[in-house]
């Protein structure tokens, strides 16, 4: 039957959980290009037959009319479910450089195919440029704070560190009250800690 195995794309990425992947399943993916292949080859050979008959495309009722619809449809269907599981697999995977950051972690690395790795890439260094051009960092901070500044301590000695307001030395088991900015890089790099109160 026509667009089962595009269905089946769609259905993969249905039974998913939200905003997470699944490896990519290539094979699906190229027997559905094949059958679009397919579908192509068949809508040019009864077009032509049709007019090789001499009939007009345009008004011809016939079997080979309607055989080229049913390839026609079938075609734009696999094209519209490859679209859809490209699409929604795109989005996750920009939604992850705001979450991880610029570096893939090894497991969603290994789900992704290597188009899919590259597309990352290169929406993670549009991204860092446009942050440069804004002087601001947007991937901190995705929930506004209620206080700009945190109380942290220091997990391993970082030395003398020249902060946005201030230049302060870092040392470790030392306690501050950094700007949310500042001690962002520090936490993530799990050079620092938040104390809560």
């Amino acid at each position: 039957m026509y667009g089962r195995t595009a269905s089946q794309l769609v259905k993969e990425l249905a039974s998913n959980e939200a905003n997470q992947l699944s490896s990519f399943n290539n094979d699906l993916v190229d027997q559905v290009i094949k059958e679009c292949d397919n579908h192509h080859l068949e809508l040019q050979n009864l077009m032509r037959k049709i007019q090789d008959e001499g009939l007009d495309v345009q008004t011809t009722r016939n079997a080979d009319h309607f055989g080229a619809v049913i390839h026609h449809l079938s075609l734009s269907r696999n094209k519209r479910c490859l679209m859809a599981y490209m699409y929604n697999r795109a989005q996750i995977i920009q939604d992850l450089r705001w979450k991880v950051g610029h570096t893939l972690p090894q497991e969603v690395k290994e789900k992704l195919n290597h188009r899919e790795v590259e597309y990352f890439k290169n929406h993670s260094d549009a991204l860092e440029k446009y942050i440069s051009k804004l002087d601001l960092d947007l991937t901190v901070d995705m929930v506004p704070p209620k206080d700009p500044y945190l109380k942290v301590r220091v997990l391993e000695d970082i030395g003398h560190v020249p902060l946005a307001d201030q230049s302060s030395n870092l040392a470790r088991h030392s306690i501050h009250f950094l700007k949310r900015t500042d001690a962002e890089r520090f936490i993530s790099l799990g050079l620092m800690e938040e104390l809560s109160g």
